[in-house]
């Protein structure tokens, strides 16, 4: 098992490869299959705001390991026009492009550890970590 794999993100193809990466990652882990779930789908919502806001980004997956604590960190970047209130962006029901709103704030529930920046002009990294053994395992 690589302890990184690097995902480039431009397509719903390129969401569906980071999302798979992350759960074989996360099984090779021996994350449990519901803790291997809530990542991918964590993965999934983070990718798909980068192909619908910004066009092209990746998404780095990585094996950690913390004071005897394994997990999957993921890291995804882009260099779009980035979020003016991230405190709101973080909110439910606060879409910009039409939707429900549940992509970032929905991650960050989904996941162990969840921090995000952006500046705008600049672009948005997203750093959040599922790790084995947690809620929702």
């Amino acid at each position: 098992m690589r302890d990184e794999v690097l995902v480039a993100i431009a397509s719903d193809a390129d969401v569906v490869l980071a999302r798979q990466t992350g759960r074989s990652m996360a099984t090779q882990l021996g994350l449990s299959r519901s803790e291997a779930t809530l990542l991918a789908t964590a993965i999934s919502e983070v990718a798909r705001n980068i192909v619908e806001y910004v066009g092209d980004g990746q998404i780095l997956l990585c094996i950690v390991n913390l004071n005897g604590m394994e997990g999957v960190k993921v890291v995804a970047t882009d260099s779009g026009p980035g979020i003016e209130n991230v405190e709101k962006a973080l909110q439910d029901y606060q879409s910009s492009g039409g939707r429900l709103g549940l992509g970032l704030p929905g991650a960050r529930r989904l996941m162990d550890e969840f921090h995000m920046i952006s500046e705008v002009g600049e672009g948005t990294t997203v750093t959040m970590t599922k790790w084995k053994g947690s809620r929702g395992g």
